[in-house]
């Protein structure tokens, strides 16, 4: 049993205290983004964790967009959360919420703290109310304002209600404690107002919750038993217990915070996304160079090494950066033993087997993935003419180079031995043809009993071969410089993208589904590109590399 125990995380014995003392009878968890930009990898922990929480206890998991502020809000952005949720198979069921359907809750919650004399109506300037609120050194000082009579207050906020006054002439205040060592609970705003059209209400309000007021309203509304969010509110949780307390919801949720999940050298900043999509330096949210949701399933991460990966990194309670490695990690495990293994030449030169017949082609039977039987195997055309890549043939090899050179033999995966007997060159001297001759008795890897051939090396048959585009990813961020210049602009890696537009890959590979997955010998794994994929002009992203020198660190 204590085994079980410490097993836990801190949040999970936290709820089962809550559940065994009584303290909530069944458990409520929800995701709430604000629809301001495209979900990150830290969005995908905290998805998974209150998602996963839930269905660990048999609880509900509820999905709510906290669109509290229209200035930077979007129905694209609402859309693409969704998708992303889906994707990553979190079931909000029947329970989608928009922080905006409260509003009137919201607003007779104002009206309660006002007529408690709770909350007043204060004419101060942004700039005043920080000047007034002091610092972590000074204590704050009372508003001249704070001190209205009920009854002027609740007047002033209809009018605020009602439009009669400009952007920032009035705000409504909590009346908390301007002494308060916490500067979140120094009357701390809660109404602003904002003639702005919200996508989701329209243009009926032209006042608008601040969201330390809102999110404790939309949690205890809804029944949510444990508002799990990160580290950044641990000291706004005395105002949401506060609010909740003071607007007197019974069986009030408990916030809980946990630490984010930072990625070293990469870029999660909506600000810094939103920056480099406006300057053209990536092609949208979901450019596969990001950490974006979207952008990792593009580029062609899955669900399942998402979700090994949070795993990995674990719940704690202090903040701490992950090495993007691990989640490469995660996707090569993911993928190694459920994708077939094709052929593809990503810097193509043509090799001629002078003694194969001229016109000839034989089909070979090649299995999938030698690993796992079960993926069944393919035919793969096999002709007198290939493309092997570049680097395969050398004229002067170095020690210890094991391919073609001239005199020398390799073997062609699942195929034949060659021995290269010639190359042309052009004018500028450049290699542009191999002339290779074959030994028709070493089919498929049988009868070269006593040869030693210590290469193999990939092709594909030229005549049947289909032309691909092949992206190449590097990290967007220029490692050896770091994230950040003094100045707040990025580093960013010159070479984050090549894209190849003269490869070749099998034909089968013609025929795949954008989001299909494979590893590619010795290169990679790959995806066919969700948007760009077509079978007229295959489109193929690298997911990630076959070897890296992460390892997992040593369980306890």
């Amino acid at each position: 049993m204590e085994e079980a125990q410490s097993s836990k995380n801190f949040i999970e014995l936290e709820i089962e205290k809550d559940l065994s003392e009584g303290v909530y009878k069944s458990v409520c968890t929800r995701f709430p983004p604000e629809p301001n930009g495209y979900l990150h990898i830290g969005h995908a922990k905290s998805i998974l964790l209150n998602y996963g929480l839930a269905k660990e206890y048999g609880g509900k998991f509820n999905m709510r967009f906290d669109d509290t502020n229209p200035t930077k809000e979007k129905q694209e952005f609402v859309d693409s959360i969704l998708s992303d949720i889906k994707w990553l198979g979190a079931d909000w069921e029947d329970r989608l919420y928009f922080a905006s359907n409260y509003f009137n809750q919201m607003y007779e919650g104002a009206v309660k703290l006002i007529k408690k004399g709770k909350a007043f109506v204060c004419d101060l300037t942004a700039e005043q109310i920080k000047e007034y609120r002091g610092d972590f050194t000074t204590p704050g000082k009372n508003s001249p304002y704070r001190d209205r009579s009920i009854e002027e207050n609740l007047e002033l906020f209809e009018n605020m209600k009602n439009g009669k006054y400009a952007d920032g002439e009035k705000v409504l205040r909590a009346k908390i404690d301007m002494a308060s060592p916490n500067i979140n609970m120094r009357d701390p705003v809660i109404y602003r107002v904002a003639h702005m059209t919200h996508h989701n209400t329209g243009d009926k309000w032209c006042i608008y919750p601040m969201y330390d007021f809102a999110h404790p309203i939309e949690d205890a509304v809804e029944g949510v038993t444990h508002s799990i969010c990160t580290l950044e509110f641990e000291d706004h949780r005395p105002l949401y217990d506060w609010v909740v307390r003071e607007l007197e919801f019974p069986n009030p949720p408990r916030q809980i915070e946990f630490a984010k999940l930072y990625l070293k050298d990469v870029v999660t900043g909506k600000r810094y996304i939103k920056k480099l999509v406006e300057d053209g330096v990536v092609d949208g949210w979901d450019d596969p160079r990001l950490v974006s949701i979207s952008a990792l399933r593009r580029r062609g991460f899955t669900p399942e090494s998402i979700k090994k990966f949070v795993d990995l990194v674990g719940v704690a309670k202090a903040n701490s950066e992950v090495d993007y490695a691990m989640l490469e990690y995660c996707i090569r495990e993911d993928l190694k033993l459920k994708k077939p293994r094709m052929m593809a030449v990503l810097d193509p030169i043509k090799l001629i087997i002078d003694n194969y017949p001229e016109g000839e082609t034989e089909w070979l039977d090649v299995d999938n993935n030698q690993e796992n039987p079960e993926l069944g195997s393919r035919k793969v055309p096999f002709s007198r003419e290939l493309y092997i890549e570049r680097e395969d043939f050398m004229e002067e090899p170095p020690k210890k180079y094991y391919r073609l050179f001239p005199g020398n033999e390799v073997r062609l995966m699942h195929a034949y031995f060659v021995k290269c007997v010639d190359y042309k060159k052009d004018e500028n001297g450049n290699i542009t043809e191999i002339h290779c001759t074959y030994d028709p008795e070493t089919k498929c890897g049988k009868g070269f009993e006593g040869r030693k051939v210590k290469g193999t090396i990939h092709w594909v048959s030229a005549k049947e071969a289909v032309k691909a585009e092949v992206r190449l990813y590097e990290n967007l961020v220029d490692e050896e410089k770091g994230k950040l210049n003094p100045d707040g602009t990025m580093n960013l890696n010159p070479n984050s993208l090549k894209v190849l537009t003269n490869a070749y890959v099998e034909p089968e590979l013609a025929n795949v589904e954008p989001e299909d997955k494979f590893q590619f010998v010795r290169q990679g794994f790959f995806c066919a590109d969700m948007k760009d994929f077509t079978k007229e002009k295959p489109v193929f992203n690298r997911i990630v590399s076959l070897k890296s020198s992460f390892k997992l660190p040593l369980q306890k």
